[in-house]
């Protein structure tokens, strides 16, 4: 019985990973209003009643697949950050410029930034983005404010603030003629907030 049970569990995460993957790839192609549930299943190797049965609905697969881009995109910005991490303006800007290489991803432009909040709602795209980014963001902030690099401010809304600058300097980039220069000027700017809350 034991060994039936492992079968069945490993059937429906293959299950649900082919789902998930086939997912990001479509979403990422094609925008979430683009994807029928049929090109889905078909993409995933699986049967419509396998997607109900896993997900319930095209947009509960689209909750899922935004999770994981934002675990993938979260991977990204903790490898990109300067080892030792004692320079807030350096740890906060090299994030940033691996937030804004993210998005040149379209899965990450498409899913997370464009469909995330439209699909879902302000509140549920939030509430899925908030373990991932926004809470690498307010660790960071904690551990300068223990060290007392930062003065004492509330770090989770401030936070908040920084991430809304993330997000916005990611749309501008994507939408600048030059990005390259978009970018540069994005990430000098950013230093410049930064600094302006170290203590001196």
């Amino acid at each position: 019985m034991k060994a039936s049970r492992r079968t069945q569990a490993d059937r429906t995460a293959a299950t649900r990973a082919a789902l998930i993957s086939a997912g990001r790839k479509l979403f990422a192609e094609h925008g979430f209003a683009g994807v029928g549930t049929e090109t889905l299943v078909r993409e995933a190797g699986v049967s419509r009643g396998a997607l109900y049965h896993q997900f319930g609905d095209k947009t509960e697969l689209f909750a899922e697949v935004l999770a994981d881009v934002e675990d993938t995109v979260t991977q990204r910005l903790v490898a990109a950050m300067p080892t030792g991490g004692d320079d807030l303006v350096a740890v906060m800007t090299g994030a940033l410029t691996a937030w804004l290489e993210a998005c040149e991803d379209p899965a990450v432009r498409q899913i997370v930034l464009l469909d995330g909040p439209s699909v879902l709602g302000w509140a549920r795209w939030r509430a899925i983005c908030q373990p991932h980014i926004l809470g690498l963001i307010q660790s960071v902030l904690a551990q300068a404010a223990e060290d007392g690099v930062l003065p004492s401010l509330p770090v989770r809304p401030l936070a908040h603030i920084l991430l809304a600058v993330a997000d916005e300097a990611a749309l501008y980039v994507n939408a600048a003629e030059d990005q390259a220069v978009a970018q540069e000027e994005i990430t000098q700017i950013v230093g410049v907030l930064v600094r302006g809350l170290v203590v001196s």
